[in-house]
């Protein structure tokens, strides 16, 4: 077998990366999960921003000392945004999360999966996936809200106050800023795992 197949080979995605992808998608999609049940709280919905990439920076960050080779964490966002669409959130995350993604991707692709530095930057624009989920409260509060009429007009008036056009470019840097200090934490926390793995 020559030189260039081999090459070819170690670039694939294995069983093994499939599994990792997978497992660190559910414990990162059960983090967001439980953060947004709190959002039958008006404030929460805006907190969101804040709290989901900041505490799923930590397993993100855990999630990027296995990832090797190109793909993984496309796959992971792609899972998100879909994933967001079956629980009732609208299919924006799903194409926003194809491009904070694959911008991800191909950064911590450019950084030859080592840079420590990069990896708090990848955090941050993968989590800008959750912007996605705002957009319907912006572009179609009206179909938004019909699926949500349970909650209640008051709920529907406190979270448009809380949501005035202007917060929309907020929430977007809001991601990435809390995606960036979710990462920071998750360095901090996960130094062993860094070292080990031989990002410094």
């Amino acid at each position: 077998m020559s030189s260039t197949t081999t090459s070819k080979n170690s670039n694939r995605l294995t069983g093994k990366d499939l599994i990792n992808v997978g497992i660190y998608s559910a414990i990162y999609f059960v983090i967001i999960m439980i953060l947004a049940m709190t959002g039958y709280i008006p404030i929460m919905m805006p907190l969101l921003c804040v709290f989901g990439p900041l505490i799923g920076g930590i397993p993100f960050m855990l999630f990027l000392t296995k990832v090797k080779k190109f793909g993984m964490i496309l796959i992971m966002s792609i899972i998100m945004g879909i994933m967001m669409a079956l629980t009732g959130m609208g299919f924006y995350s799903l194409p926003v999360a194809v491009a904070s993604g694959l911008i991800a991707e191909l950064i911590w692709n450019r950084a030859k999966y080592r840079k420590a530095t990069a990896s708090v930057f990848v955090c941050g624009v993968f989590n800008i996936w959750m912007w996605g989920n705002y957009l319907p409260l912006f572009t179609n509060p009206e179909g938004y809200f019909s699926t949500r009429q349970d909650f209640g007009a008051d709920y529907e008036k406190a979270l448009t106050a809380l949501l005035p056009p202007w917060m929309n470019p907020v929430l977007l840097a809001s991601c990435f800023v809390f995606g960036v200090l979710g990462g920071l934490l998750g360095r901090v926390l996960l130094k062993k795992h860094f070292i080990k793995a031989g990002i410094a």
